[in-house]
């Protein structure tokens, strides 16, 4: 896909993976949507973004009016949707005893609900043009299970199944599915996170995550990237030593 003067939409783009894909999208020529529940942090990334090429919706991704919206406000804005990036999502980062209800439904709610009507949205938006590439950035928490992250793993996985299938149904209508499943990346993810066994030293920055997605978007149309794995170097699951 030419990136230029396509409209893509960013979910949880108000920092981190989100914003910095935002950025690498504008280099590229696209007209990008950042939504986000946060308006203060996306009303502050919107001010060091020209404002030709980017429009900021606060939404909530896991409400299906609010998703609907999103497309309601981007289609009058800036005409039809070509890309829709789901990358919105959090954790709690606990033992399993320690959860509060409240804590488990948002991490549902929010990482694998959230995604399952952004793309949802983003399906009924592009049939009908049978063209388009939607993006869910899940986890390698999708691959593993991973102490204190239990309930964002059950998330994670969740996304990573029902992307699966997703990408078989739009296949059918031309449309494009991607994964990508980040190891750790040094964001706001951890900032709570007192059970992080590796320093964030040793984790990627978001922008090496949106190069990996800029990346899958610019294949020819023909080509499906079905699902991107992206570690550091140093993001082992064994210590092995060179001899």
């Amino acid at each position: 896909m030419n990136l230029h003067d396509q409209i893509c939409v960013i979910t949880g783009a108000a920092r981190g993976i989100g914003l910095a894909t935002a950025h690498a999208l504008i280099g590229r020529g696209a007209r990008v949507v950042l939504v986000d529940l946060d308006f203060s942090a996306l009303s502050e990334a919107l001010n060091h973004l020209p404002e030709s090429q980017a429009l900021a919706i606060t939404a909530d991704v896991s409400r299906g009016e609010d998703v609907a919206r999103i497309v309601t406000e981007t289609t009058a804005h800036w005409g039809d949707i070509s890309v829709w990036i789901n990358n919105a999502g959090l954790a709690r980062h606990r033992w399993i005893t320690d959860y509060t209800e409240g804590e488990i439904d948002i991490m549902l709610d929010v990482n694998l609900k959230g995604t399952i009507l952004g793309c949802q949205a983003a399906l009924r938006a592009m049939i009908p043009r049978r063209n388009g590439h939607i993006v869910n950035v899940i986890s390698t928490a999708s691959l593993r299970g991973i102490p204190s992250e239990t309930v964002y793993c059950a998330a994670k996985w969740g996304v990573r199944g029902f992307t699966q299938g997703l990408a078989e149904e739009a296949a059918a209508h031309r449309i494009r599915v991607t994964a990508i499943l980040p190891g750790g990346v040094d964001t706001a993810f951890w900032d709570e996170a007192s059970t992080r066994s590796a320093p964030k030293q040793l984790f990627l920055k978001p922008e090496h995550i949106a190069d990996g997605i800029l990346r899958c978007l610019e294949m020819d149309d023909f080509c499906v990237p079905r699902e991107l794995v992206l570690r550091s170097l140093d993001d082992s699951d064994f210590s092995v030593k060179p001899e």
